[in-house]
């Protein structure tokens, strides 16, 4: 029987590397992203020469396209796909698509890696979507073009938005795999929180325990299309903008545009 593969998007600090940490203990195999190649390497040999790491900058939409080539050609089927990279501040927050950084890096990215990668995600397999306790209504005109946001805002619907697509996607695909998002934890201790909110935050190990249980939890499937909120340790419902049906449909219509209409890979 083959290990099982893990693919984990910001796996180079925070709870990205604590997971992959975690799964390579248990044994699994682990693929690492980030968008810094030495950092990469360094990660690599600190977990082990067996993980296989990728470098994109997942702001430009060419290089996730190009990304999820290099996984499909190297991996037949990728059992755990953890979208975990993510973005609050940035000194440069309009991205090259002429979006906002964190709309394009929090929601759009994922939404256009994982519609690549479907086909090698089995029907038993699962995709885990990092949310946040911070989600708010979607501007839909801020999604498709650059408009000045403050980070908070910007974030908290980047973060509604990849929650509402978990939902739809669910429902899209019922019979598997399985499509889950999850707050791993409020104000934990990762460079993003440190740099957003000036304090140290909490255990990072928090939230790499839910990634690695969400990861391993053969009872995933029966919660396809739930989230996860770590701060309570349960499914909850998440924020109701997000169960606007309606603005559903419409994230789910402007996702397909941007990512259809950019250049094929």
């Amino acid at each position: 029987m083959t290990e099982p593969v893990v693919f984990i998007t910001g796996g180079t600090d925070g709870i990205g590397f604590q997971a992959a940490r975690m799964l390579v203990d248990l044994g699994y195999t682990v693929a690492i992203h980030g968008r810094d190649q030495q950092k990469l390497l360094n990660c690599q040999r600190a977990l082990s020469d067996k993980v296989r790491v990728y470098c994109a900058d997942l702001s430009d939409l060419e290089a996730v396209r190009s990304l999820a080539v290099e996984v499909a050609d190297d991996f037949t089927k990728l059992d755990v796909l953890i979208n975990n990279a993510g973005v609050l501040k940035a000194s440069k927050t309009r991205a090259v698509s002429d979006r906002d950084l964190r709309f394009e890096v929090n929601t759009i990215a994922p939404y256009l890696l994982t519609q690549r990668l479907l086909p090698v995600i089995p029907k038993d397999g699962r995709v885990i979507n990092l949310s946040s306790a911070a989600q708010a209504k979607v501007d839909f005109d801020a999604l498709i073009k650059f408009r000045p946001m403050s980070d908070m805002d910007a974030y908290s619907q980047s973060k509604a938005a990849i929650t509402m697509w978990s939902q739809e996607l669910a429902a899209k695909y019922s019979e598997g795999p399985a499509f889950v998002s999850v707050n791993p934890g409020s104000l934990l201790g990762t460079k993003m929180v440190k740099e957003g909110f000036g304090i140290q935050g909490k255990d990072v190990t928090i939230g790499a325990e839910i990634l690695v249980r969400l990861a391993t939890d053969p009872e995933i499937q029966s919660h396809s299309g739930d989230y996860f909120c770590n701060d309570q340790g349960i499914y909850t419902a998440p924020d109701p903008c997000v169960s606007d049906h309606q603005a559903r449909q419409k994230i789910m219509t402007l996702l397909d545009q941007i990512t259809l209409n950019a250049p094929p890979g």
